[in-house]
């Protein structure tokens, strides 16, 4: 991501901004980027995963960098599973996180929880979102994301105000196709227009 990043932000399209990157802990990731449990499969620790993210990661950040707190400003995302979780603390915490990257974000997870997440939460703010999804991803995937986009404009976003959704067409489930959607996501999130 790092050097995608530095290119948009050299040629003035991507504001200038830190981007912190938190190793998982490879297969033991479905633990913590899960916000519920679900038999066989575990899961369902991502509120302590937020938790540590709002009272030790962000702290830490703020005492030892220059930046700038507040919603406007930080933005949470990921992949996969970590764009599920994304999705989830943004949501739940619109407070903390003002912008959302979710590629490719696992929402099947536990008969697509999140939907019902995303259906029924009290919406006081709505964070900018970027969502995407591949069309090799697997069987019934795109659907899945785009209920969830519908979802999201039932409930008050706006397409290119504050979401944008992308269906890849031939993009497959891998970090090669994510690497690629780095610099579009962040020209939406982070515009250096907005400064």
């Amino acid at each position: 991501m790092g050097p995608s990043a530095d290119t948009e932000i050299h040629a003035g399209r991507v504001e200038p901004l830190i981007i912190v990157g938190i190793y998982n802990i490879g297969k033991s990731r479905i633990q913590e980027y899960t916000p519920t449990k679900v038999p066989r499969l575990g899961g369902g620790r991502a509120d302590r995963y937020g938790k540590f993210l709002r009272e030790e990661v962000m702290p830490f950040m703020q005492r030892e960098y220059r930046v700038e707190d507040g919603p406007n400003r930080t933005g949470i995302g990921g992949s996969s599973l970590g764009g599920l979780v994304s999705l989830y603390l943004g949501m739940l915490r619109p407070d903390v996180f003002g912008k959302i990257a979710a590629l490719s974000p696992s929402v099947w997870w536990n008969q697509r929880v999140i939907h019902t997440f995303a259906a029924g939460m009290q919406v006081e703010a709505r964070p900018r979102i970027w969502l995407d999804i591949g069309t090799r991803e697997g069987p019934r995937i795109v659907e899945d994301v785009e209920r969830y986009r519908d979802i999201l404009l039932r409930r008050g976003w706006e397409y290119e105000q504050n979401l944008h959704y992308e269906r890849i067409e031939g993009a497959e489930h891998t970090e090669s196709a994510w690497a690629k959607r780095v610099g579009p996501f962040l020209r939406f999130l982070y515009p250096a227009a907005l400064l």
